[in-house]
């Protein structure tokens, strides 16, 4: 095959990736509601993962703090190999049953918090066993897989398969498989903070302007909820430490008469 005709096979197999999600929106939904509602009660949303679905459950996670202006651990990953799996591959670690209980029995994890496991496999020992062990503990666990019959669809409370089918390269699950479950997680997590108050219209106000490109971009949100010009805007947000959502409060309340 050329590069070309590469290109477009793997395109025309992504595709898939969106029917799948479609097939799961229901699913999809409830664990989003579920998660809202574990942060709204003050617990956490954990993610368990190794290999590519570990990095995935990572890079989520991170995004909720500055993205949604959360203290960082109401979103956490637990990866199979700890730290060092986020920057290179060690795949042994996802044998190892033992490591992710352990993971949860040290972050106290109990029932405000919820569990959820990703897996393309559906039988990684690492995922299985800390969903199975968080369930037995009383908390609500969900299962993202993208094989049918897996292990953790059975184990978790709430399973959510993702049959996006076969590899183009075969095995290699960053592809279809990894794809999916960055966009499930998406999902989740971004219906999660729009349930709880974390977004107003389809904007971000309590993202974290933590450099200039995101200041800007808070200037351009108070002025489209705001009638301030960019640079009343800006002025604002100097006086109320960059808070949007303080900025916006304090502009919808009443002048005080004199």
């Amino acid at each position: 095959m050329t590069p070309h005709d590469m290109i477009r096979l793997m395109n025309e197999e992504e595709s898939i990736v969106l029917r799948c999600l479609a097939q799961a929106e229901e699913a999809l939904a409830l664990t989003a509601q579920k998660a809202a509602e574990a942060f709204q009660a003050g617990g956490r949303i954990i993610y368990i993962g190794a290999g590519t679905s570990g990095r995935i459950a990572v890079s989520d996670a991170a995004e909720m703090p500055p993205t949604f202006g959360i203290e960082p651990d109401r979103f956490v990953a637990v990866v199979a190999g700890g730290t060092a799996s986020r920057d290179k591959a060690v795949e042994d670690a996802e044998d190892d049953i033992y490591a992710s209980i352990s993971a949860l029995n040290e972050m106290s994890v109990n029932r405000r918090d919820i569990v959820i496991g990703l897996a393309a496999s559906g039988t990684t020992p690492f995922v299985v066993s800390a969903v199975h062990h968080a369930r037995q503990k009383g908390v609500w666990t969900c299962g993202i897989a993208n094989n049918k019959g897996a292990p953790l669809l059975e184990v978790a409370e709430h399973g959510i398969l993702l049959d996006t089918g076969p590899e183009v390269l075969t095995g290699s699950t960053r592809l279809k498989a990894g794809t999916s479950q960055k966009l499930a997680l998406n999902r989740i997590s971004t219906v999660a903070m729009v349930l709880s108050g974390k977004v107003m219209q389809n904007l971000m106000v309590d993202v974290k302007a933590k450099n200039q490109k995101l200041k800007d971009r808070c200037a351009r949100i108070v002025c489209e909820l705001t009638p301030a010009t960019k640079d009343e805007a800006w002025e604002l947000l100097e006086e109320n430490d960059w808070s949007i959502r303080r900025v916006i409060e304090r502009s919808s309340q009443p002048a005080v008469p004199t």
